[in-house]
């Protein structure tokens, strides 16, 4: 794993406190609720962006309580510098959630989050 992104790792741990790296493979986010994603893959801050959309997108939208949803959500939002909607958040992880469209995925990240992109037919 390179600097650039262990410097990741390190800036979503002041969003994630808990959060943690087990065996040079995949990042707990929160380890109460089992929230974690691969690292493999990621070579760069772009790609490590791509991942937390992707894996984060489900928890900051469904399986928890309220309670949760937001803190995830805020922690995502923070990391990233959006200001993400709960109604954002259901159309991110209906497009791109969980590795579903890494074309998209990619092309929203490029576009600085332009949430139009999701609903278009192609990328």
């Amino acid at each position: 794993m390179n600097q650039e992104v262990q410097d990741c790792i390190e800036r979503l741990k002041w969003f994630f406190p808990k959060a943690f790296v087990y065996k040079d493979e995949e990042l707990i986010v929160e380890p109460k609720n089992n929230i974690y994603f691969f690292l493999s893959g990621i070579e760069n801050e772009f790609d490590f962006r791509c991942k937390v959309i992707s894996w984060l997108s489900r928890p900051a939208h469904k399986g928890l309580s309220d309670w949760w949803h937001v803190r995830i959500r805020n922690g995502m939002n923070r990391f990233l510098g959006t200001e993400f909607t709960p109604e954002e958040i259901s159309s991110i992880y209906t497009y791109v959630g969980c590795g579903v469209n890494d074309e998209k995925l990619r092309a929203f990240v490029k576009s600085n989050y332009d949430l139009s992109i999701l609903k278009k037919s192609k990328t």
